[in-house]
């Protein structure tokens, strides 16, 4: 693989393995929802969305309350990695936010999407927002912000290995801090003004977790989990999702389909986000509709090509020969 050149397709089906879904009640042929079923699965409720915001706080908060009281090194472990897993929960929930599907008024939904989701995670959402709805545009087409991250798949098992160890040694988490602290210098008011509202919600954590039990808590239980944790899961989930994959009109083509097991989805891929196959083919669908649209498309035959597991798929993935010579 010369240069910087980035390949695509290496994972992705021959058009040939492809068939058309079993059109029915619920689905097309192009697996997309028939308007009746459309219209069920877009219903979007603000309460229960409401309560899960909610109790994702309660839930990490106790977390830490737990670990601190218990005041164990086998605690601060297991605080430490649930920590990693609260990013993705809450950039799952921000991703919902950036669709603008986490609650039917935009000024809420972008209010939490940006305040108590994004910037805690170090993300501004409206930015997120903006590349990621280019990336729904069209997958791997000319605005594409991730084809560095899912090109030249199958790659070999030592160099997801490398990517790999860089994510759980902080490096990436360090080179992203860079650009963020580059955006403070930023020509743009707009830009500046993200990253200072990012800060001040960071120097607000800082002050509570100061109060409570000491900086060592934000810094053990937030900071370095983003910065370890956070990037592996990131990273095994997002070439879970296009690693390999190629642009076409057929969604297929360009999402991986994986089988949600029940860890998986309390750890990799919470709040629906695992269902990405789904999530492409109709993007309006809010994650709580997402597991009985995906099992219509298994029904109907189009997600006829599923990963049984994520393990399975890393291991295709990681499955290119090492270079000779």
């Amino acid at each position: 693989m010369a240069g910087d050149v980035a390949v695509l397709g290496g994972m992705s089906p021959d058009i040939e393995q492809l068939v058309s879904a079993r059109a029915d009640t619920f689905v097309n042929t192009d697996g997309r929802p028939t308007p009746t079923y459309r219209d069920q699965l877009r219903r979007i409720s603000n309460a229960r969305n409401a309560l899960t915001v909610a109790l994702f706080y309660v839930h990490n908060i106790a977390i830490i309350a737990i670990a601190l009281w218990w005041h164990h090194p086998v605690g601060y472990v297991i605080a430490f990695l649930l920590m990693g897993r609260a990013h993705a929960q809450s950039t799952s929930l921000m991703h919902e936010a950036a669709h603008r599907l986490l609650f039917t008024n935009k000024s809420l939904n972008d209010f939490v999407g940006s305040w108590l989701l994004g910037y805690v995670s170090f993300t501004s959402t409206a930015a997120y927002r903006r590349v990621h709805m280019a990336h729904h545009r069209q997958e791997f087409g000319p605005d594409e912000p991730d084809i560095p991250l899912y090109a030249n798949y199958p790659v070999t098992a030592a160099s997801l290995r490398r990517k790999l160890v860089r994510d759980a040694t902080g490096q990436t988490a360090v080179k992203l801090f860079r650009q963020q602290f580059v955006a403070l210098r930023s020509p743009v008011a707009r830009v500046r003004n993200t990253q200072l509202k990012i800060i001040a919600v960071h120097a607000i954590l800082i002050a509570v977790s100061t109060y409570v039990a000491g900086p060592f808590v934000w810094v053990a239980f937030w900071l370095l989990p983003y910065m370890t944790v956070w990037r592996v899961i990131n990273r095994l989930r997002s070439i879970a999702e296009h690693g390999g994959m190629t642009a076409g009109t057929d969604r297929r083509i360009s999402t991986h389909s994986v089988r949600q097991s029940l860890l998986a989805r309390m750890f990799l891929v919470p709040y629906g986000i695992g269902f990405h196959l789904a999530h492409h083919v109709d993007a309006g669908i809010p994650f709580r509709s997402l597991p009985d649209y995906h099992r219509h498309l298994v029904s109907s035959g189009y997600a006829h090509l599923e990963f049984p597991t994520y393990r399975s798929l890393w291991k295709a993935l990681s499955a290119a020969a090492p270079a000779r010579g």
